[in-house]
């Protein structure tokens, strides 16, 4: 069984209303636990405990919020130890180019540091999902979608560990 944590920040709703789609579609795969935590009541061993972590932040000048960037800084005490882990990211902007990618990347970049491995996607929305303000009918899918490929692929190393 793989685990799919899913952090976020949000302000508005809208993100939030993502990192529950996005949890919405890991539990679509079998043997899958998800759980979807506020960056705030995130601790560091809830990031070792998870097998896939896929994080979400509203955009702010083009960059992660502050709550996930702390909960980014603090995760440098147990650097090397998420190596191996799926990572994934997502983003709500207010705006069509306003930050939504370099958001998400800003995200991966730390997930890349860490050594984890990064869920992407070869058609459209290729870095992780992303809404302008709140989130619509095709945003909201892909969200879903995002989190069942990602938790299929945690699902995918997890057996290969066993």
């Amino acid at each position: 069984m793989g685990k799919v944590l899913v952090i976020y920040d949000s302000k508005t709703g809208n993100t939030e209303k993502m990192a529950f789609a996005i949890a919405e579609g890991a539990r679509k795969v079998g043997e899958t636990k998800v759980e979807v935590k506020r960056a705030d009541e995130t601790k560091i061993e809830d990031l070792q405990e998870a097998d896939g972590i896929i994080m979400g932040s509203p955009t702010y000048y083009g960059q992660m919020s502050a709550k996930i960037k702390d909960l980014i800084d603090r995760s440098v005490d147990i650097h090397g130890k998420l190596e191996g882990k799926v990572g994934a990211a997502f983003t709500s902007s207010g705006g069509t180019a306003s930050g939504a990618e370099t958001t998400i990347l800003s995200i991966l970049e730390a997930m890349l540091v860490h050594g984890m491995i990064i869920q992407g996607r070869p058609k459209d929305k290729h870095y992780g999902a992303a809404a302008v303000g709140a989130p619509n009918k095709d945003e909201v899918q892909s969200c879903r979608d995002l989190g069942e490929r990602t938790a299929n692929l945690v699902l995918r190393l997890t057996k290969q560990k066993r």
